[in-house]
């Protein structure tokens, strides 16, 4: 029988010593380094065949240091970079990666739009430009976006439907409070359009004021595999973010645990199958 591939679609890595992470310095279990090394023994004992890495600030000198990890390490099949989207040359600054070592690697841009004190930042002109050099790349875009925020994402996918999105950590759903609306209307919004799929990420760090049960994630994770199917949602361990509030291992074993009524098929989509498909991933 084939083994079927398994991607983790959404971790990180920085050191420290080469730039600070400014947002970790209240969180002391992430302010210090995180190497693929570090992650590698984890995904080895979870399975996991192949991972795509994705940028943590809006940097320059990030992106091309994380394509020549990609070319270093196999397991590392894809990066999703960061670009200044409301630059004028940013269709030449997407080249200028694409030929530089490691540029083959790089299969999607992000912006960390939920720090931007401009809710409407994703559906700006001098932003929807910028997505469209992405499109015009074929490269996807991260929406990495707070629940409130999700109606300028909405607009963003309305306007560029040729533009293939990826929603990441659901949109950042208020389960702490286990409120369900508004996110649930504009998750269903959302879902109308063909071109958006979600990550499966980031679920177990948004239950910060008790310890996280499964049964927080439950009906957000109900919600979103309703709406979009394995066809369109990806697992992610967003490591070592994760690490707040969960071991890799136990992530992993939640989202399974969350999963658990979904076919065969379904669960290899999920946890690879889509990963690969909406990235174009060069995986075996």
């Amino acid at each position: 029988m084939d083994h079927t591939i398994r991607v983790d679609a959404h971790h990180h890595v920085w050191d420290l010593s080469v730039r600070d992470q400014e947002w970790t310095r209240d969180l002391p279990a992430l302010h210090q380094s995180f190497s693929l090394e570090d992650l590698r023994p984890l995904l080895d004992q979870n399975g996991i065949d192949a991972t795509i890495v994705v940028q943590t600030l809006n940097v320059r000198e990030e992106t091309p240091e994380l394509l020549v990890l990609a070319q270093q390490n196999d397991v590392v099949a894809g990066v999703v970079g960061w670009v200044e989207l409301s630059d004028e040359g940013v269709a030449d600054e997407i080249a200028q990666l694409r030929a530089s070592t490691g540029g083959e690697f790089l299969v999607g841009l992000r912006h960390v739009a939920q720090d931007e004190s401009d809710d409407e930042w994703t559906c700006r002109p001098d932003v929807l430009m910028g997505l469209r050099a992405v499109s015009d790349a074929q490269l996807v875009y991260d929406l990495l976006v707070r629940e409130h925020q999700l109606p300028s994402a909405i607009t963003a996918v309305r306007t560029l439907p040729e533009l293939r999105f990826v929603l990441d950590h659901f949109g950042k759903p208020l389960i702490d409070t286990g409120d369900m609306e508004p996110w649930r209307t504009r998750m269903i919004e959302l879902a109308r359009f063909e071109n958006v799929a979600v990550k499966f990420s980031g679920l177990v760090t948004e239950v910060v004021s008790r310890p996280w049960r499964v049964e927080d994630l439950t009906p957000y994770v109900e919600v979103v595999l309703s709406l979009f199917g394995t066809e369109r949602v990806m697992f992610g361990s967003d490591w070592p973010v994760c690490q707040i509030a969960a071991s890799y291992a136990e992530m992993l074993d939640a989202a399974h645990e969350l999963t658990s009524e979904l076919t065969a098929s379904e669960k290899d989509a999920l946890f690879g199958a889509t990963a690969a498909h909406w990235y174009t991933l060069d995986v075996a």
